[in-house]
Formats: C-alpha cells, sequence, structure tokens
C-alpha cells in the first residue's frame, strides 16, 4: 500500500470517527467519491477563534473592530494567542501562526475559525498543520484571498467543507452579512446569483455577468484565488479536480500574469479535467506596460473557451465590497446563461 494511499485511509478513519462523535454530517460527493465532511452550523453564542495566518496586522483598531464585529454577529471572539505578532510583513513566526490553527480546532470550545485578513504567508505553514487534529475536530473555517491556500489543503487533507467568504476585517455590509447567515447559520442550500439593480444608468453596468460557453454542468465547487492556487500546483496540498467546478478571483495582477496563471493551470492539467469554469472579479487587473496587451475578455477566451465546458465571468466573488460566501468541496450545479451557482445541499450539519 503507497504512503499516499495509506495516508488517506488513516485520515478517513480519524473524519469518521470524530465525525460520529461530533454529530457531524458525512456524505460522499457524486462527483469525486471521496468523503466530504460538513461542519456544525453556526449558533448564536458560538465561539469564533480569529487568526491571522498570513500579513501582518499592523494596527491594533484592526483588531478591534474585527473582535466587535464577530461580536455584531452574535458570536463570541477567541482571538488566538499570536494574533498581534509581526515578522516582517508575516503575522509571526511560521510555527507560531501554525500552532494557533491547530490549537483552535483542538480546542472544543470553539466553533469556528475565522481569518482576520489575507496577504501572504498561508502557504509557509502548510507543512506545519496538524491535519489529523483539524480531522478529527470538523468546524468552519472562513476567509478569503491568501486563505485558498488554508481553504483547499485542508478540504484537500480532511474532507473538510471549508468557506471562502468574508473575513472580520472584511466589509460587512447587509449583502455579505445575509450571505453569510443563510449560509453558516441557517444552514440553506443556496442559490449564488449576482444582484440586480439598474441606478441611475438605465441598464444595468455593475454586477453584470458575461457568458463564455452556455449550459449547465454539476461538479464539486473548488477554488479561490488564482495566483495562490497555481502557487501550490504541484505541491500535494491541493484536492483533484477531476469533474470540479472551478471558481477563481484575482486582484492588482497585470492581464499578461493573469494569462501565465491560467497557462500554469493548463499545463498542469487542471482546466482539462473541470466540469465548468466561474471567473468572479479581477480586481485592479491592468494591461500593464508596452504598445498593446490581451484584454481580460480574450484571456478568458483564449484558456477557458477551448475547454467546452459552461463558464460565465463577472460573479460576485473577489476583492469586492460585496462577496459571496462559497462552500470549497461541495456539489452544485452551474448555468452558465443565468450566472447562478445553486448548492445541491447545505454545507453545514
Amino acid at each position: 500500500m503507497g504512503a499516499t494511499r495509506r495516508h488517506f485511509l488513516e485520515m478517513a478513519g480519524a473524519v469518521a470517527l470524530a465525525s460520529a462523535a461530533a454529530g457531524t454530517a458525512i456524505s460522499q460527493t457524486r462527483t469525486g467519491g471521496s468523503p466530504v465532511v460538513k461542519p456544525p452550523r453556526l449558533k448564536p453564542g458560538d465561539t469564533v477563534g480569529l487568526i491571522d495566518p498570513a500579513s501582518a496586522t499592523f494596527e491594533s483598531v484592526k483588531i478591534e473592530v474585527a473582535v466587535e464585529v464577530i461580536e455584531a454577529l452574535g458570536l463570541k471572539a477567541r482571538p488566538a494567542p499570536h494574533l498581534a505578532d509581526r515578522y516582517g510583513y508575516l503575522a509571526g513566526k511560521d510555527e507560531d501562526r501554525a500552532h494557533d490553527v491547530n490549537q483552535l480546532f483542538a480546542d472544543p470550545t470553539v466553533n469556528a475559525v475565522m481569518a482576520l485578513r489575507g496577504g501572504w504567508g498561508c502557504a509557509r505553514l502548510l507543512p506545519q498543520l496538524d491535519f489529523a487534529t483539524i480531522a478529527k475536530n470538523p468546524k468552519i473555517l472562513i476567509g478569503y484571498s491568501d486563505l485558498t491556500a488554508l481553504l483547499l489543503p485542508v478540504h484537500a487533507r480532511t474532507g473538510l467543507i471549508t468557506f471562502h467568504g468574508p473575513m472580520a476585517g472584511s466589509t460587512w455590509n447587509s449583502f455579505n452579512l445575509d450571505c453569510f447567515k443563510r449560509v453558516l447559520f441557517g444552514a440553506e442550500a443556496v442559490t449564488f446569483e449576482n444582484v440586480h439593480e439598474i441606478k441611475d444608468t438605465l441598464v444595468q453596468t455593475e454586477n453584470r455577468i458575461q457568458t463564455i460557453t452556455p449550459g449547465v454542468a454539476r461538479g464539486r465547487l473548488l477554488g479561490g484565488n488564482l495566483t495562490v492556487l497555481a502557487g501550490i500546483v504541484g505541491t500535494g496540498y491541493l484536492p483533484d479536480f477531476s469533474g470540479a467546478i472551478l471558481f477563481i478571483e484575482e486582484v492588482e495582477e497585470n492581464i499578461y500574469r493573469v494569462d501565465r496563471l491560467l497557462t500554469q493551470l493548463a499545463l498542469a492539467g487542471i482546466l482539462g479535467r473541470l466540469r465548468g469554469v466561474v471567473f468572479g472579479n479581477c480586481t485592479k487587473c491592468l494591461p500593464g506596460e508596452g504598445y498593446g496587451a490581451l484584454t481580460l475578455e480574450e484571456v478568458l477566451r483564449d484558456h477557458i473557451k477551448p475547454l467546452n465546458v459552461p463558464a460565465w465571468s463577472g460573479a460576485m466573488i473577489g476583492h469586492i465590497d460585496r462577496q459571496f460566501t462559497i462552500p470549497e468541496g461541495l456539489d452544485v450545479e452551474i448555468d452558465a446563461s443565468k450566472g447562478t451557482i445553486t448548492m445541491l445541499e447545505p454545507a453545514v450539519a
């Protein structure tokens, strides 16, 4: 028996035992067949562990606001021991940031783990994360941007559904709050769809979608920040993308770099295994210097259109004020003409 196969069986056994004890739901994905673990839903009064696993937070007031956000959600905040640490541009030494994640998952009084912010640094923690402990103590893990390097590996190694969504330091407007509560408190099977609003512009000009390839598809929803995802390709920390629905977003990358990152996913064999693609927002993605450039629309057409799978761009995912709370690893159905992502079941137990 190979080491990878043995590791999977050991982890699956740990997940099953822990989930049975905690009342956590285990199901089989319709697209992958690997165990999927749903964390318990949030309830008023639950405790949320607050972590800073990537870049440092330099102003203490931002930590104060993050704690108040959690409390305003009707929850209790548990700041991680090293939350306010700083090591250069990182929020403390790698071993300390990893310890915070491991400790909060091991603590039975903590019901969820939420990031304060992203930046860079989550991938540095992966060798020091205790995936066995995480598997035995399934709970909500949420964040976005650099948190892609935690959300996908945790799902890959434990089967736990993780969540790409607002962080404690994000903008908590009514849209974000409603989506967050419906998915994580209400245990709803939500249909994600861009808001339809016409301001003083005669027709809708914001939050529009563009269909790349029409059609409907079902698959396991996986993805996150494009740069971060591409950065851990080949490391053994990514889930299998066969039959998946890939969602990606980006921020402050020149368009040629987006082209390069998508080329990396194509050459790594990820794009060719997908059943669908949802491109979110590419915030502040500019052409860069030079005499000519492809547009983002052209880059997506070059890479996504030849896949011949349902795909669209413009979903409310990414570095934007209003964003969905997306379940990583859950089966969904997408409609590329309508621009919808429909959860086929709740993501929490």
